[in-house]
């Protein structure tokens, strides 16, 4: 039986940014979701913990967890996208939203890069699906 990790080091540095920002993601909308009483719907909840999940399918080696992260990530940046374009003349919320949507592309070309990509199509066999 092969031991479970939460970050896994020796993966490609852009896995291994990626596998902390799905964390960070993750925790920060629970904390402030649920500890700090913000707006937290059971979507949201959902997906915090997609992103969790995500992290530490992609730390164990699962390509699972590699295509949840590529999905989360995705549909992260897309919201971001669509609220952006919803405020753009809002220049008061315009910083903050332009912030998190630089997160959300980091997040998606981490795990879309080249060098990510060619070390999960190496992960052994027995762990596809």
């Amino acid at each position: 039986m092969e031991p479970r990790v939460w970050v896994n080091r020796h993966q490609p540095q852009t896995l291994y940014i990626a596998q902390l920002l799905l964390y960070f993601r993750g925790g920060i909308a629970l904390v402030f979701g649920v500890l700090l009483g913000g707006s937290f719907t059971l979507l949201s909840l959902l997906f915090a913990v997609a992103e969790v999940a995500a992290g530490y399918g992609i730390a164990n080696e699962r390509r699972w967890g590699y295509r949840l992260g590529v999905a989360v990530a995705a549909i992260a940046l897309l919201v971001a996208l669509l609220v952006l374009l919803r405020n753009f003349g809002r220049f008061d919320r315009l910083f903050g939203q332009s912030i998190g949507l630089l997160f959300d592309v980091a997040l998606v070309a981490l795990l879309l890069h080249p060098m990510s990509l060619g070390y999960q199509r190496y992960w052994p066999k027995r762990q596809r699906g």
